[in-house]
């Protein structure tokens, strides 16, 4: 995701049947028939038939190879202005055969759309309600007020529920658990990011079982008022247990929250009242239970680290999670819950890296160690939420206020008072100190700064997806920029971080850590987990490069600003998916870490952001990657040379540029079975 000038950009793709081997054929039964007559001489067996010939073995599946598709060009304008697919997958068997299928983007609907409510009536597709599930509306233009919707969807999570049962299901019935992050403007223009509290919908699919496809039947808003309203949702991930793990980024910072413009704009939305909203409610994990009726509740977690959360990823021992820092200044964070299936309690530490970290695929891994902040429960840490403010917890002196003016902390005599700690947030210098007493609450309500004064590796430039390659123990992070606070001398840069890269990468990279266990942490207490990240190098890295003729500032052959990543565990893939300021149309990758074959499988709509990715490897039979974008049009100076062809084909696309795609990638024109 972008920080707060970025803007909303959905795609997803679905589909594709797969896994496993092709069923064995029936064996015939043999018969014999005997003439009437008792046991007279005339009594004849008749002959028995010829055995049933032998099946033919399985056909097992082996591998995935996608083939990649060219980047777009004015030459076809057209295809830059929506979601482009050109890119074929291969799948092949140990019988030695394989089937190729071309590959196809299917959407369930466009925001702002009007779709089943599954009680006979309609609902408005990713449209914004407040505390009391009422419609917000936009009234920025006088006789054309409407109810607010997402151009933005993010982070969904296919799933399946026992004994689901919906009205209108034909097939079987499947979920699909979609949240939109932010919408872009009004009527008249205006931004409206983080002005309104982030929509979570159940999407009921009905799925063919001749041929996969999936399709809505009902849509449903969860009702948000248990969690005083979501804060800028942004990536998800599918809990092993089968719940969808919501995320919300850029935690409104409470020390100057009485100057905060859009927090209190989203106050007033949310409650009516725009100084009600509580910034420590806000900057935690959500998490999404669907129910068999396809309804959904929502529950929020106090007790992982209030920091700028992108997107969870928790380890098959189901208890430990490694988290993105959306965030300039930001830290590479675990969770470790003292139960399975349960993140309402747990320890939460954040990651010490040893001298030498660097982004180069070829160079050494670095190792790091884990800082404990702290354990907790989320209802402990939700009754300090709802109690305290920033000045019982911290004291913080901005060092430049007013936009120019030094500031230090001073003791009387005026020496600089050391009870204070210099440290960068968001890449902005503060004094801090941590009131007498106030230790648990700093840690899981002041989380950044309280990871700086514990000596975190405090470095890191947007840390957006994260996931898992379970067979192989690898964790995968994704940067959607490598400068700033991670470059020696940079803004916000400080050597204690031990991260201090020569020169900057804007065009990102995906970074992966090898997990074990046996690890201590800062205290020398043992890690209780198996999963914990012990090293970490470099996977993949962008190529800055002088704008082309098309206008791309890094190399479009390359990932460019990596953002939503996830593994598929069958097909050996990591999909990544681009929110990149850097390519003029955004891309969705599959890169197999067998062959390390990198291919672009779908082209964004230009100025639009891949989002909502998951790679789904088996429901009931079939395998889906679904895929959302964000905000198509959103021009910046990098699409100089192609905005005046796309713009009015953008809007003609997409509501005049207020809607975006919730959707899988599928194969065209069936759905591909992975199986003989």
């Amino acid at each position: 995701m972008t920080d707060s000038n970025k803007a909303p950009n959905a795609s997803r793709r679905h589909a594709l049947r797969m896994l496993g081997a092709a069923p064995m054929l029936p064996l015939g039964g043999m018969a014999f028939l005997t003439a009437c007559g008792g046991g007279s001489d005339n009594s004849v067996a008749a002959p028995a038939p010829a055995p049933a010939p032998a099946p033919a073995p399985a056909a097992n599946y082996v591998s995935t190879e996608f083939t990649a598709m060219a980047a777009p060009t004015l030459a076809d304008a057209a295809a830059m202005a929506t979601t482009s697919v050109g890119s074929t997958m291969k799948v092949a068997f140990d019988n030695g055969s394989s089937t190729e299928y071309k590959l196809a983007y299917q959407p369930f609907f466009l925001t702002g759309d009007m779709v089943p409510d599954g009680k006979g009536g309609k609902v408005l597709a990713g449209g914004y309600v407040d505390i009391q599930n009422k419609p917000i509306v936009d009234a920025s233009v006088p006789g054309s007020e409407r109810q607010f919707f997402s151009d933005s969807p993010d982070g969904t999570s296919l799933l399946t529920v026992p004994g689901a049962k919906v009205d209108g299901v034909k097939g079987k019935p499947v979920f699909a658990v979609v949240q939109f992050e932010y919408t872009t403007r009004n009527l008249a223009g205006a931004s409206t990011y983080g002005t309104l509290p982030s929509p979570i919908a159940v999407l009921t699919l009905d799925q063919d079982q001749t041929t996969g496809k999936l399709s809505l039947v009902k849509y449903h808003n969860v009702d948000m008022s248990s969690a005083h309203g979501l804060w800028i949702t942004c990536g998800a991930s599918l809990s092993p247990w089968g719940t969808h793990l919501s995320s919300e980024e850029y935690e409104p910072d409470a020390a100057s929250i009485a100057t905060n413009t859009m927090f209190k704009a989203y106050s007033q939305n949310v409650f009516g009242d725009p100084a009600k909203a509580n910034p420590y409610h806000y900057g935690h994990l959500p998490e999404v239970t669907v129910n068999p009726d396809g309804t959904g509740s929502v529950k929020k977690h106090y007790c992982l680290g209030r920091i700028s959360h992108e997107l969870i990823q928790v380890m098959p021992d189901m208890r430990t999670a490694i988290m993105g820092d959306d965030y300039t200044n930001g830290g590479f964070f675990m969770f470790v819950a003292d139960k399975e299936k349960d993140l309402s309690a747990g320890t939460l530490y954040v990651a010490k890296y040893d001298a030498g970290y660097n982004i180069d695929p070829a160079g050494a891994a670095t190792r790091m160690s884990w800082i404990n902040l702290g354990h907790a429960t989320s209802a402990e840490i939700e009754a300090l939420a709802n109690t305290l403010k920033s000045t019982d917890i911290v004291d913080v002196v901005y060092a430049v206020q007013n936009g120019s003016n030094d500031a230090t902390p001073l003791t009387p005599n005026g020496t600089i008072d050391g009870t204070y700690t210099l440290m960068y947030c968001d890449g902005k210098a503060n004094w801090v100190r941590v009131k007498t007493g106030m230790e648990k609450a700093a840690a899981f309500l002041e989380t950044h700064r309280y990871a700086n004064l514990k000596g975190a590796s405090m470095a890191f430039t947007k840390m957006e997806g994260t996931t898992v390659n379970i067979k192989d123990k690898i964790g995968y992070s994704a940067l959607q920029n490598i400068q700033d606070s991670m470059v020696s001398g940079g803004k916000g840069w400080t050597a204690g971080t031990n991260i201090a890269l020569a020169k900057k990468l804007t065009a990102g990279g995906v970074m992966q850590h090898n997990l074990g266990g046996g690890q201590k942490d800062s205290d020398g207490t043992a890690i209780n987990s198996e999963w914990v990240p012990m090293q970490t190098k470099a996977l993949l890295v962008g190529e800055d490069i002088t704008a082309d003729a098309l206008g791309n500032t890094s190399n479009p052959e390359k990932v460019g600003n990596p953002d939503n990543v996830k593994f598929s565990e069958k097909m050996r893939t990591l999909f990544i998916g681009e929110d990149s300021s850097s390519h003029v149309n955004n891309f969705l990758w599959a890169y197999n870490v067998d062959t390390r074959k990198l291919s672009r499988v779908m082209s964004i709509p230009a100025g639009g952001e891949s989002t909502g990715l998951h790679a789904v490897d088996e429901i009931n039979g079939w395998t889906y990657i679904m895929s959302n974008f964000q905000h198509a049009g959103d021009w910046g100076s990098i699409h100089s040379k192609v905005q005046t062809t796309l713009d009015p084909l953008v809007r003609a696309n997409y509501k005049d540029r207020y809607a975006a795609a919730v959707g899988y990638l599928t194969a065209d024109p069936v759905q591909p079975k992975l199986a003989k």
